[in-house]
C-alpha cells in the first residue's frame, strides 16, 4: 500500500468498523451505547449504517443522558449481540448526510409503530444531534 503523501490525512483519521460489525449493526434493530466513563449504563437506541458508517440520534436529549455525555468526552461503548464495542463519537455535519441518515431510518425502521418515531427523529433537533460512531 503507497504511503500518504504529504499534507493528506492518513487512514488512520478515518478508521471504520470491520464489515463483519458493521453487518451486526445492519441487522440489530437496536443499541445499547454507553458514553463516556462517568458511570452511564446502556441505554437502547436505534441505529443506522450509511455508506459503511454508524450513525445514532438521542430521542431526548437531556443534560445527564448519552449524547450530552458524548459531546462532553468523546469515548464510550456499544453493546450489541452480547458484544461491547469501545468507540468514539463526532458530530455530523452537512445536510447530505443527515438526508442519508433520514432515509436509513425509515428504511430500517418501517413497521407501522415505528413511523411516527422515525419522523420525529427527523425532526430539526434531533437531525442536529445526530452522532456518528467510530472505533476506538
Amino acid at each position: 500500500m503507497p504511503t500518504p503523501k504529504k499534507g493528506t490525512p492518513r487512514a488512520s483519521a478515518t478508521r471504520r468498523f470491520p464489515a463483519r460489525i458493521l453487518s451486526l449493526l445492519r441487522g440489530s434493530r437496536m443499541l445499547g451505547v454507553r458514553a463516556g466513563t462517568d458511570g452511564h449504563r446502556f441505554t437502547g437506541v436505534w441505529v443506522v449504517v450509511v455508506d459503511e458508517r454508524v450513525f445514532v440520534r438521542p430521542w431526548n436529549d437531556s443534560p445527564g443522558g448519552w449524547h450530552r455525555s458524548f459531546l462532553r468526552q468523546r469515548t464510550g461503548a456499544i453493546l450489541t449481540y452480547g458484544r461491547e464495542i469501545p468507540v468514539r463519537a463526532r458530530r455530523v455535519r452537512g445536510e447530505r448526510l443527515l438526508d442519508a441518515v433520514d432515509v436509513a431510518y425509515a428504511e430500517k425502521y418501517d413497521t407501522k409503530g415505528a413511523r411516527k418515531w422515525v419522523r420525529g427523529l427527523s425532526l430539526p433537533r434531533r437531525r442536529k444531534a445526530t452522532t456518528e460512531l467510530l472505533p476506538r
